[in-house]
C-alpha cells in the first residue's frame, strides 16, 4: 500500500487564509509517501507545511504561484502507475476532458491529475485515470464561487488504485472512494 495525497489551488492568503482545520487533523506526518500538488500553493510556506507531511513533495506551477521554479508538468512513478501532473490553465477549454486526454497522450501516463478549475473530479477515461482534487482551501475561482473544500488521497496496490475524495460540506468532512484498476 502506496498512500499519495494530491492536493492543490490553496491560493494561501490571496483568496484563502489557511488550510482548513479538519483537512489539518487529517494530514498527519508519517502515513503518506506521496505528495502530488497542481500548484497555486502561492507562498513557500505551504510548500514547506506540505514537507511536514511527506518528504516526497511534487509540485507544479499554478498560474498565481510566487515561487519560480516549480515546473508545467510533472512525471512520476508510484508503484505500477505512472502519473503527469499539470495544473491545468494550460488546458483549453479549461476542464474538457478530450483535451486533458490529449495531455494525457503527451505525456503517456496512467493517471492524469489536473487543477485549476477548484472541482473535484476522478473518472475513467479511454482506459485511462483522470483526478483533479479540487480546492483544498474552498477559494473561490473565476469558473466558480460556490467550491466545496477537497483534497484526494490515492492508496496504490498493485495495478489498482482506490481513491479517496475528502470533503468539507456543511463544516463536517465527507469521503467517497473511487476505484480504478490499469489493464
Amino acid at each position: 500500500m502506496v498512500l499519495v495525497l494530491v492536493i492543490g489551488d490553496s491560493h494561501i492568503p490571496h483568496r484563502a487564509a489557511a488550510l482548513p482545520q479538519k483537512f489539518k487533523k487529517l494530514l498527519v506526518p508519517g502515513k503518506i509517501q506521496h505528495i502530488l500538488c497542481t500548484g497555486n500553493l502561492c507562498t513557500k510556506e505551504i510548500h514547506d507545511y506540505l514537507k511536514t507531511i511527506a518528504s516526497d513533495v511534487h509540485v507544479v506551477k499554478g498560474d498565481f504561484d510566487e515561487q519560480t521554479g516549480y515546473p508545467e508538468t510533472k512525471t512520476v512513478t508510484v508503484g505500477q502507475f505512472k502519473v503527469g501532473v499539470v495544473h491545468g490553465h494550460q488546458i483549453v477549454p479549461w476542464g474538457d476532458r478530450e483535451a486533458r486526454g490529449i495531455v494525457q497522450r503527451q505525456l503517456d501516463v496512467d493517471i492524469l491529475v489536473t487543477g485549476h478549475t477548484h472541482s473535484f473530479e476522478a473518472y475513467e477515461y479511454n482506459k485511462k485515470f483522470f483526478i483533479n482534487p479540487g480546492s483544498v482551501t474552498g477559494a473561490y475561482s473565476s469558473l466558480t464561487d460556490d467550491v466545496t473544500p477537497s483534497f484526494v488521497l490515492m492508496d496504490i496496490q498493485g495495478a489498482n488504485v482506490i481513491t479517496y475524495v475528502y470533503q468539507l460540506k456543511n463544516g463536517d468532512v465527507h469521503v467517497d472512494k473511487i476505484e480504478y484498476t490499469k489493464e
